[in-house]
């Protein structure tokens, strides 16, 4: 048969085979084909432009204090209003988005590392490895983590630590004191990995532990770490708004989402001045929707058993 004969019988021949998609381009894919998912990650990108760029072309200045221009509602000069020293609300809104993206990126960071390594040890030696860090998790577990925060940020208060430097501790306790979760979902994926033929093929070739971990087993669990990662940063910006709020966190004149909001701690403010608590507020209510619907849709997307 000739090759003409072979394309006439044959609609495929001659056609490019196409390589398989790989899983992070399917995975990617499937992310953009989730509507929900896109409005959350095109918020949370406008929030981040906004609160780290907008500032720099802002004619205020986070320290003009001018008492003659307090509370005023918003205006041509002040798009938001001004708070009770003639503060620019606009401005200090985003230098607040600031702080708070910034530590719920940093303090989701630690809690990645310290989970994603100490779950890794636990599912791969097992046993008396396995046992205490186990066990570690579970008491970390079991205490409340709101009034944890609550009781070590009021000890930063009695230390009179600075406010420049109270933020670094206060990422570094949302991070040591979320690792838990994370290091359990990494400690079952590596049990379950641990059992591959791939990894007794590498047993064979007498790997070191090191090697085996960080190389060749805990890079299949990134999915989950990514999941669990974005849904971190939501629940490290609610702690650190609440803490701002009670005034054991970020404190003036540092700003930030929580400790804007408690500017309306008394009727009059709440009730005759919204612009000095709604726009915080409502920043803090879209970017954690906006995360939280980039971690489902991260869900989906990375899921193996999703065929969309």
């Amino acid at each position: 048969m000739s090759v003409i004969d072979v394309a006439k019988t044959d609609p495929t021949a001659g056609k490019a085979i196409k390589a398989p998609a790989s899983p992070w381009s399917m995975a990617l894919r499937r992310f953009t084909r989730n509507k929900l998912a896109l409005i959350g990650f095109i918020i949370l990108v406008v929030m981040f432009v906004v609160c780290f760029f907008g500032p720099l072309f802002s004619p205020y200045e986070l320290e003009d204090y001018k008492i003659s221009m307090k509370n005023k509602p918003p205006s041509s000069a002040h798009w938001l209003g001004t708070d009770s020293l003639g503060r620019d609300i606009l401005l200090r809104m985003m230098l607040a988005g600031r702080i708070s993206l910034v530590v719920g990126i940093i303090s989701t960071t630690i809690a990645v590392i310290v989970g994603a390594t100490l779950g890794s040890i636990a599912g791969f030696y097992r046993r008396g490895a396995d046992t205490i860090i186990m066990r570690i998790a579970d008491i970390f577990m079991s205490m409340p983590t709101l009034p944890i925060l609550i009781i070590l940020g009021a000890v930063l208060s009695d230390l009179k630590v600075d406010p420049k430097y109270r933020i670094y501790f206060l990422m570094l306790i949302i991070g040591i004191l979320g690792w838990t979760s994370l290091a359990r979902l990494v400690r079952g994926q590596i049990l379950a990995l641990r059992e591959m033929e791939y990894m007794q093929a590498v047993d064979a070739l007498g790997i070191r532990d090191r090697r085996k971990i960080f190389r060749h087993l805990l890079p299949n669990t990134i999915p989950i770490i990514i999941v669990a990662a974005t849904l971190g940063v939501a629940g490290a910006i609610l702690y650190e708004s609440a803490l701002s709020y009670l005034g054991i966190g970020v404190v003036p004149p540092t700003p930030s989402w929580g400790n804007m909001i408690s500017a309306a701690n008394n009727m009059i403010d709440f009730r005759k001045r919204p612009w000095l608590w709604i726009p915080p507020g409502m920043c803090i209510l879209i970017t954690v929707v906006a995360i939280n619907l980039i971690g489902d849709g991260l869900r989906d997307a990375l899921d193996p058993k999703t065929k969309k």
